[in-house]
């Protein structure tokens, strides 16, 4: 089995782009929601992406915006993914597509086995499965997803200690943490170094 790539969203600080320039996980998340103490203007994101490494790709993390908005980061070479965490339909998700080439990921809770045939079903070029609204830090039921035949990212109170068996029992294409690797909500050079040492 390959290993599952890893992703650090949540990046907001010049420091945060020095660790992950250091660690070199597959793909880094800048969330444009406002409503998360994770939040990042664009002109910020745009500083932070000029530091970033060759290699790493950075995903924007978006919640019911303004397609050309997110089209636009794109178009800025701001952002390389677009994740989407809200009520975005198809019809969206096919509007995204005719503004730009990007890659989507779309994200679903999970809570039940109909959660897991929907998300499937979704025209997106990955999904990302989490417990919830996303940053709260808590796992699902991992068994509910082991037979999903797409790739997906996985994420939800994942952390050093339980990464090990969350891959183990869902195969997951990423692994995406946030929360997990921070200290009083800031970004923990050594938790993410140990996040990605036992990834790897």
């Amino acid at each position: 089995m390959k290993n599952s790539k890893i992703k650090i969203c949540g990046i907001k600080r010049e420091q945060d782009i020095d660790y992950v320039n250091m660690l070199k996980p597959d793909y880094i998340g800048f969330v444009f929601a406002k409503q998360s103490r994770r939040y990042i203007t664009p002109d910020m994101a745009a500083m932070l992406r000029k530091k970033l490494l060759p290699g790493i790709t950075p995903v924007g993390v978006f919640v019911n915006e303004y397609v050309e908005k997110v089209a636009g980061l794109m178009l800025r070479g701001i952002i390389e993914i677009a994740q989407f965490h809200g009520q975005e339909n198809e019809d969206y998700i096919a509007a995204f597509r005719q503004l730009t080439g990007n890659p989507v990921i779309q994200a679903f809770r999970i809570d039940r086995p109909d959660d897991v045939i929907r998300a499937a079903q979704s025209s997106a070029d990955f999904i990302l499965l989490d417990n919830g609204a996303g940053g709260t830090g808590t796992t699902f039921d991992w068994t509910l997803i082991q037979n999903i035949q797409r790739p997906f990212f996985l994420a939800g109170g994942l952390n050093a200690d339980n990464v090990d068996e969350a891959i183990r029992l869902s195969n997951p294409y990423s692994v995406d943490i946030s929360s997990g690797v921070e200290t009083n909500n800031i970004k923990d050079y050594a938790k993410m170094q140990k996040f990605i040492n036992r990834v790897r």
